[in-house]
Parts: structure tokens; sequence; C-alpha cells
């Protein structure tokens, strides 16, 4: 008798107790399954996983969940187990970056965007610098491969393969090659936004600073510069014009061709350079010269890094969506490592834009000058 009268006791007991342990927070140890997750939010470990994993099924969750989950996630610190998911997928979860270096400026804006949306989808990514040595640039794809990525996505670095077996996404490498999407500006439009603009304020002998032989986005800029000057009948004088020789992303980088170029001439009222870094040294290169920007010479620089609107006089350029060409770089790279079997265009041209800083200014009324 007293064991049947103790029992129900029991029961209730272990009942309450395990309820009790069900509303209480999980431990913070770092190793929380999906499982674990799910029963902790009492919640499906699909739904669960839907929303962890970004999938375009979760927007038929409910707003409130998805923050739910996200905030328990965080909360209990889970981390998901990418061995198990990689098996079931096939896919390593992983992608291979390759650049010529990660320096401030243009590399920093496009791998945010790259990174962001990478670290949202749940992929690890391999970063690779090959600092413009050919053996690095057609060696790194293969240690990649070895690490079995998924797919690679070079930023201005040239394709130097006819034929990958994993997709690839390409930012500023314009090789057309089957299999490989180009992701690329309109460098026409580019060089329209800033000659016009130069010879809306009166600039009829402009200067340029080319970019160096080595960077692919250097001949495909040349060549929209010579395009444009011809359609608003600008003369692209050789006396007027250098070229980067030195790889660096310091300011050095213009200050010493616009150096150079000051003691062969000073007859010019403007200033159009392949990148701000390169505008930067130039405008310090103008004033050490007793020139004044803009008063005496106007300065136009592209990219827009984000030290361009900083510096003084606050630089005027033409804007590369960086980070959205590395988000799209991402997001594009990764749809095609899920779906190989869809079509996918051979080119993708982003659009720039025109910021208008303290830089460019009308050109001067005596327009000739002597060294």
């Amino acid at each position: 008798m007293a064991q049947k009268s103790d029992s129900p006791q029991i029961k209730h007991s272990v009942k309450a107790a395990s309820s009790k342990q069900k509303s209480a927070p999980a431990k913070k140890t770092g190793h929380v399954n999906l499982r674990a997750l799910a029963a902790h939010l009492e919640l499906s470990q699909t739904t669960v996983s839907l929303v962890l994993n970004d999938s375009p099924a979760a927007k038929s969750i409910p707003r409130e969940t998805q923050q739910r989950v996200m905030d328990a996630a965080r909360e209990l610190q889970y981390r998901p187990n990418y061995f198990a998911r990689s098996l079931r997928k096939r896919r390593s979860m992983s992608v291979g970056v390759i650049a010529p270096d990660l320096s401030e400026g243009y590399f920093t804006l496009v791998m945010s965007g790259v990174e962001q949306h990478l670290v949202r989808s749940h992929y690890f990514y391999f970063t690779a610098s090959h600092y413009w040595h050919k053996d690095l640039i057609a060696e790194y794809p293969r240690l990649l491969l070895e690490r079995a990525v998924d797919g690679f996505l070079l930023l201005n670095t040239p394709v130097e393969f006819e034929q990958s077996p994993v997709p690839v996404v390409a930012i500023s490498a314009h090789r057309k090659i089957a299999g490989v999407t180009n992701i690329v500006l309109d460098h026409n439009r580019a060089a329209m936004l800033a000659l016009s603009h130069l010879y809306d304020f009166g600039h009829r002998r402009i200067a340029f600073v080319r970019g160096p032989e080595f960077i692919v986005d250097s001949d495909f800029r040349w060549k929209g510069i010579l395009e444009v000057a011809q359609q608003l009948g600008l003369r692209v004088q050789p006396e007027l014009t250098t070229r980067l020789s030195i790889s660096s992303w310091s300011p050095e980088l213009g200050y010493l061709p616009m150096k150079e170029l000051l003691t062969r001439t000073r007859d010019f009222t403007a200033l159009f350079c392949f990148n701000d870094i390169a505008a930067i040294g130039a405008i310090r290169a103008i004033q050490d010269a007793g020139l004044r920007v803009p008063e005496d010479v106007s300065v136009i620089g592209f990219d827009d890094i984000i030290s361009a609107a900083y510096y003084r006089p606050s630089l005027t350029t033409v804007r590369q969506p960086l980070r959205e060409m590395g988000t799209a770089g991402a997001e594009l790279l990764l749809e095609r490592i899920a779906h190989p079997e869809r079509p996918y265009p051979s080119e993708i041209v982003m659009q720039p834009d025109l910021i208008v800083r303290e830089s460019t200014g009308p050109a001067p009324a005596s327009v000739k000058r002597t060294k």
C-alpha cells in the first residue's frame, strides 16, 4: 500500500522537475547543438534550422519567432556542426578568396561586403594574398582546392586557368572565360562623370595618372577615359600623362610620379588619378610645389575609400560601389555553389557615382604656367 501511495508522488515530482528544467535557461557551455536549442525554444528542429541557415523558407516564419531563435542562439553560444552539415550537403562550407593584398583602400571595402555575406551564410573562407607574384597567382587555386573549397572569389586578380572544377566569381578581372562570372564597373560611365565634371568647371588641359600595368582594371579604365575625352573634345596629351609603377597602398604611390611630372611641366589645371591613394599622394606633391588645390589644380580620385572624405582638402572622387560589389560577388558565388545547374551571366556591370568634395573647382583664368 505504501508503495502505491508513494508512486504518484514520485511521478509528480519527476514531472515537476522535468517541467522546471525545461523552462530554465540552458547552460552556456558553448556546445549547444541544434536539438538542444530547439528543445529550449520549444520549436521544431526544422524551424530553428531554417532560421539559422537564413533559408528562403524562413520568410514564412513570424519575425518575432525568428528573432527569438537568433537571440537564444546568441545567448546559449550555439555553434553549428559544420562537419555534419558538410556531409549532409556534400560541401565543405568554405570558399577561397584570392586578392593582391588586403591593405586599406579598395580591398578593405570589398572584403567588408564579402565577409558580411559569407558570415551571415555560415560559410568559412580562406584568404590568400599574392602581391602580384605570378607563381602565387597560379599556385593558390591548387592549394585551396586541396583544402576542398567549394568555390573561388577573385578580387582584382587575373584568371589564370581556362577551366575550374569549382564555381568562380571574379571582381574587376574582366577576362571572359566559360564558367566564370565577372563583376565589373562601367568604366565609360566613370570616365564620363569625372571628365564632364572637370569640363563643366572649364578645365581643358587635364593631366592623368594611369594605373600600373599589372592591375587588371588599368587598361579598361584608360580605354574609357580616351573614349570619353574624344566625345567631349578633350585632348589627352602624352606629356601630361604619367603612370603608377610601384606596388604600394601608401600615398607615396601618387606622390613620386606627380613630383616627377611637375618637374617637367605645370601646364595643366586638373588631374585625374587612378585611385584615391594616388590622388592623396599627388595632392601633397602639388602642395609641396607651391600650388594650391583646387585653386591652381583640381584633383579627382577614384574608389571613394574611407579616408577620402577626411583628407584636407576632402577628395572629389568617382565612387565604386565596393562593398556592394563584394556582397554581390559572395552572394553569386554561393548561389552558383548551391545551384550549379542554373545558367549564370558572364558579366555583371555595376554603376559608379561622382562624389563632389573640396578638391575640385573652376579652372584658373591663366592656364599657361611655367615650371
